[in-house]
């Protein structure tokens, strides 16, 4: 599959040592692309992935008038540095991983932190959504947001997550992705909505926002009761 790809917006420098920042928070990135999601206001459901997505999410199916759905997956960190994917696994017993990395790891560590995150994964449904019922998938086209994607893996497990689910049509739904990490992305889905697609990606999500706190269970519970 080879999704069609509507860059939106790009990334200019003034100057080399200039940037101009795209977005100032997650719900301003919420707002500005639910603008270019309106096509799909009639018979769409958005999916997020916690805990960032979530508030992206929120604000989408509020423009849109849509329902709102989680789809909760756990990187496995690399022991060296948490915060780059060496895996990602779903609650349902997906996974994915860099198998370049993994293969460098020790097995008994990796299997054990794959079990915790699955678990943690599973904590995180009933914790945010208890006996709620999700928005129907199958059939359905799926709008699936989160607030920015570093490798990619993370996006890519939500994804196969919602195609093993039944979507009919994904709609991978970003406020920046990296050029490299796009091409992984769009043979994926059927359609890319990219606000910032930049030149030179600046390594982190965090470096595109000029807020970018962390969000925690609470937050999460409370923009999911918003919408109530």
């Amino acid at each position: 599959m080879q999704g069609l790809i509507n860059y939106i917006g790009a990334l200019f420098f003034e100057r080399s040592d200039k940037l101009k920042l795209m977005f100032k928070d997650r719900e301003e990135a919420g707002k500005k692309l639910a603008k270019e999601l309106k096509k799909y206001a009639i018979g769409a459901v958005v999916y997020a992935i916690p805990r960032g997505g979530v508030v992206m999410g929120a604000e989408v199916a509020r423009k849109l008038g849509l329902p709102l759905g989680l789809v909760i997956v756990r990187k496995v960190g690399h022991p060296g540095n948490p915060e780059y994917a060496v895996c990602v696994v779903s609650e349902s017993g997906g996974r994915i991983c860099n198998e370049a990395e993994v293969a460098s790891l020790d097995q008994e560590w990796l299997e054990a932190e794959i079990l915790k995150q699955r678990q943690e994964a599973k904590r995180r449904r009933k914790k945010y959504l208890s006996d709620e019922t999700q928005p129907k998938v199958k059939g359905k086209t799926v709008i699936l947001i989160d607030d920015g994607v570093a490798t990619g893996l993370t996006f890519i497990a939500a994804i196969r997550e919602l195609r093993n689910k039944g979507a009919k049509k994904i709609v991978a739904a970003l406020p920046v992705v990296s050029r490299e990490v796009l091409e992984s992305i769009k043979s994926e889905v059927d359609e890319v909505v990219a606000l910032l697609v930049p030149r030179i990606y600046l390594g982190s999500v965090g470096a595109y926002y000029e807020e970018f706190s962390q969000v925690d269970d609470e937050e999460v519970i409370d923009v999911l009761q918003s919408l109530d």
